[in-house]
């Protein structure tokens, strides 16, 4: 499978792994919207939230926990934070592999809409 996620999960191509366990990994965003971006992406590919499953459930709580974890360990889980699935093309899905983006360290505005669609890649 030719998924820059999944390459990430079997290491092939190096990432700033901040959390991993059986089931997730969790990496700092490239192109950071906040002072703190990461993505929690599941170790079994998945390509959008259209494609999770009943056998799925577990796993996409897991994720969800996995950032509520990583944002209390970063120390801003009270002051708040933002968690964001993306699906498809105009959700601004980029890589077709589920992921949670989770963004804290700064005040969020609202909404999230920008004029142009993201390239996926």
């Amino acid at each position: 499978m030719d998924c820059l996620f999944c390459k990430i999960v079997n290491q092939e191509i190096p990432a700033d792994i901040l959390y991993e366990d059986d089931l997730v990994i969790a990496f700092s965003d490239i192109n950071p919207q906040a002072p703190f971006h990461c993505l929690v992406i599941p170790k079994k590919h998945i390509s959008t939230l259209n494609d999770i499953t009943e056998q799925d459930r577990e796993l996409v709580g897991h994720m969800v926990a996995t950032a509520g974890k990583i944002a209390a360990d970063k120390g801003f889980a009270q002051e708040g934070y933002r968690t964001v699935f993306n699906c498809n093309n105009h959700g601004g899905q980029t890589v077709y592999h589920i992921h949670l983006h989770v963004l804290g360290g700064k005040p969020l505005g609202w909404p999230p809409y920008q004029d142009t669609l993201k390239t996926p890649v």
